[in-house]
């Protein structure tokens, strides 16, 4: 079975045969079957060279890069091998359609909006005045005649999803708003953190079907990012990292101590990392009875399935509709 596997030190990732390397700044190395990776996390500050992209080419293996701070900074991405002109054409036409776009931007947006109230209903004795707003702005969504009218709704549900959160989160961990960049607190930091892992997961997935992660639709394509995967992590961040960041806050498995406090930011530290990816990890390898399959199904082959979803609406087959999930 592959795994995923993160890298928090600084050192070198290098290859030998089909072997993978990583040799840290005390000259420790540890050594992996590349048989055995799907994707690689790197944190800490490495040195790699073509050998080695070589390596993770050949086998399929997506690095995931991110910055000093625990920010996602970019990817290497294998040469696909999933290539369907027909699928990118079908898809690209769903782009430019401006009503089939907004019906997928839409479907994105009532997923999420069903997550994050699927969260918030574990805790309604303390927020059913912000469960009755979201009910309220889940019924703009339908009426939006634009892709950035429907942005604007999906923003004032999300405003009042994390203004609940002060309600049932440990009292430390409150928080005035939310801020990206850069996080001012440690719940905007495990909020960023979370998301960025989301962001890459989705990204993987993607690539292991034949669409096309540019194309996107409820976020506009832009040069320099792959923003197909903005869309589908609308679904899986209330359903996947929110619950996350509630596990590890009100079982006390992340502390105050877990950040470090700089000038301008909060993030979190290699150790609330390690955590924080523990818990990660958890998440996307536990399974749910899928009710068409028939079979257990894991948090991170949803992914998967709602990327064939799509795939099987672009061409006509089966009309899109966006995961709501049900257990």
């Amino acid at each position: 079975m592959l795994k995923d596997y993160y890298i928090f030190s600084n050192g070198r990732m290098k290859r030998k045969d089909n072997t993978f390397f990583f040799v840290d700044h005390e000259e420790k190395k540890k050594s992996l079957p590349v048989e055995r990776i799907d994707n690689i996390y790197v944190f800490g500050e490495v040195d790699l060279n073509s050998s080695f992209l070589n390596l993770m080419n050949q086998h399929d293996v997506r690095v995931h890069f991110f910055n000093y701070y625990g920010f996602y900074s970019g990817t290497f991405y294998p040469r696909s091998k999933k290539i369907s002109g027909f699928t990118v054409v079908q898809q690209s036409a769903h782009y430019l359609d401006l009503d089939k776009r907004l019906f997928i931007a839409k479907s994105f947006v009532q997923s999420a909006s069903f997550h994050m109230l699927r969260n918030l209903r574990h805790y309604k004795e303390k927020v059913q005045e912000h469960i009755d707003s979201i009910l309220t702005y889940t019924k703009l969504i339908d009426k939006t005649v634009k892709v950035q009218e429907l942005m604007g709704v999906e923003g004032m549900i999300r405003q009042t999803y994390y203004e609940s959160l002060n309600q049932f989160l440990p009292e430390e961990f409150a928080f005035d708003k939310r801020s990206k960049r850069p996080p001012n607190d440690p719940l905007n930091a495990l909020i960023s953190f979370g998301n960025s892992l989301c962001y890459t997961a989705v990204l993987s997935e993607i690539y292991k079907t034949h669409l096309d992660p540019t194309i996107s639709f409820l976020h506009e394509p832009s040069s320099k990012r792959f923003s197909l995967s903005l869309d589908l992590a609308e679904i899986f961040k209330p359903l996947l990292v929110d619950t996350v960041i509630f596990t590890v806050l009100n079982k006390k498995v992340i502390n105050k101590r877990d950040f470090d406090y700089l000038e301008n930011m909060v993030v979190l530290n290699e150790q609330g990392r390690k955590k924080f990816v523990q818990e990660w990890d958890k998440k996307l390898a536990t399974t749910v009875k899928h009710r068409k399959l028939a079979r257990n199904v894991s948090y991170r082959y949803f992914i998967r399935l709602e990327c064939y979803k799509l795939i099987k609406h672009f061409v006509g087959d089966t009309p899109y509709k966006p995961l709501k999930a049900w257990w």
